[in-house]
């Protein structure tokens, strides 16, 4: 199956100077966690989770009228191509350590967005398909936490 197949077109998303404020409304609007934030010309320039936009507002201290989406997007973007198979943006979402990804077409124009729920809603036992091991290998290596990451919390008494 090909990502055209399981995708969902026409998503919800921003541009750079959007604030999080109409971020937060578009994804509310759209029920979803993400979005791509394009350039005027249409090109992928980053993605916005609800969780960059917590962080983003958590550790500034401002009102999010004030914060621009590109403050708080991830601009080390993976993609995928509508014509890739689902096992390959699948490799590309474990490798990224990453749920969602931006289709997008040869000239890096965005069409859709997958994310691993279409993935998993969309295999089958059909000869080709992803098997369900590979899936939950998927998703055990994108929600692996790093430890090393993570401060060593202080003891109390």
């Amino acid at each position: 199956m090909k990502v055209v197949d399981a995708m969902m077109g026409t998503p919800y998303y921003c541009q750079p100077d959007s604030n999080l404020g109409f971020a937060t409304e578009l994804m509310w609007k759209g029920n979803c966690g993400f979005l791509p934030v394009l350039e005027p010309d249409g090109r992928v320039a980053g993605v916005l989770t609800d969780r960059d936009i917590c962080i983003a507002l958590g550790t500034r201290g401002l009102p999010c009228g004030r914060v621009r989406a590109a403050d708080a997007m991830s601009r080390n973007v993976r993609v995928c191509a509508p014509d890739d198979e689902l096992k390959t943006a699948m490799t590309v979402m474990r490798d990224g350590r990453v749920r969602r990804l931006p289709v997008v077409t040869k000239d890096g124009r965005l069409v859709g967005v997958i994310s691993m729920d279409d993935i998993l809603l969309r295999s089958s036992s059909a000869a080709g398909s992803i098997s369900p091991e590979e899936i939950v290998s998927a998703f055990r290596a994108i929600n692996t936490h790093e430890l090393s990451l993570v401060a060593p919390k202080a003891a109390t008494a």
